[in-house]
């Protein structure tokens, strides 16, 4: 994030629209028209679509910028066609996060939200195991709700989870391998903030031991990908992924173990990629502006 002012002074101008000649200069005067300063500002052109994509980081001399700005572009935003948001940077996003029994990536996320590296406030922790399974973990200050589930149970428990969610006003909800599928209805309502993680291998692997067969195929590759959810098992848009050389010295549990860190990176990555508002969909996939 720059660094021309504090993060209480700064605001994020997301948008999308048809390209079309004038957007930025459009942009560009809106906001001198309001007395705001351009800190950063990254663009992109989706030729084979004909779309547009602006993120745009600026602050402002007045107390009521924010309101100035956000008040009177809707006009703008309605002559380009634009879908947009504007939040002011201070204000940070609420996060709810499923887990089941592997903990690696909760753990991560815990970590680097109180060293103040992923910029959220946290909704709950909702596992579909007991809190004794995460014993470990310091849950001080954030509210633990254990729902299990069956197939029989699932969509009274779903149906649990939709309520929490919208009694706490989360904005994302992160699956730090939460090892559910979520239904249709409960991904067609989380659409563009809910964000899971999975492995990813060259060639892939579906199933039960997924590292196991990994190894038994001499695999050189592994990797992890995270994505929106949709309907559509692990195929929503794909925010952030990574990968690692694998030898033939690896054995089944060094994949496994080496696996555990590349999900952790790639999950941190994409949920704060969400939080700084770099994402923003196009279609099936996503654009994604660099820090």
């Amino acid at each position: 994030m720059p660094s021309a002012s504090s993060a209480t002074d700064q605001y994020i101008l997301t948008l999308s629209c048809p390209n079309r000649p004038g957007i930025v200069a459009g942009v560009s005067a809106y906001l001198f028209g309001h007395g705001c300063n351009i800190l950063d500002a990254q663009q992109y052109d989706d030729t084979q679509t004909n779309t547009f994509f602006m993120r745009v980081v600026f602050n402002g001399v007045e107390d009521s910028i924010y309101q100035n700005v956000h008040g009177g572009f809707s006009e703008l935003a309605t002559k380009f066609a634009m879908t947009w948001t504007l939040r002011p940077v201070a204000q940070k996003k609420r996060v709810m996060v499923l887990v089941s029994k592997f903990d690696h990536c909760l753990a991560d996320l815990l970590y680097r939200w109180r060293i103040g590296e992923l910029p959220m406030d946290l909704t709950a922790i909702v596992a579909n195991h007991p809190r004794e399974a995460y014993a470990h973990l310091d849950f001080s200050g954030i509210d633990f709700h254990y729902l299990p589930v069956s197939r029989e149970t699932k969509l009274e428990q779903e149906t649990q989870i939709w309520k929490l969610i919208r009694e706490t006003q989360t904005d994302l909800v992160v699956l730090a391998r939460y090892m559910q599928i979520l239904s249709e209805g409960l991904s067609a309502k989380l659409s563009g903030r809910c964000i899971n993680i999975h492995h990813s291998f060259l060639p892939g692997f579906k199933g039960a031991n997924p590292y196991k067969q990994a190894h038994a195929r001499g695999v050189k590759l592994i990797g992890a990908t995270a994505h929106y959810v949709t309907a559509d098992l692990d195929e929503g848009p794909i925010v952030e992924q990574d990968v690692e050389r694998i030898s033939h010295r690896d054995l089944p549990e060094d994949l496994v173990r080496k696996g555990r860190d590349i999900e952790r990176r790639v999950l941190a990555r994409a949920v704060r990629h969400h939080l700084e508002d770099r994402v923003i969909l196009n279609g099936s996939k996503t654009v994604v502006f660099g820090d």
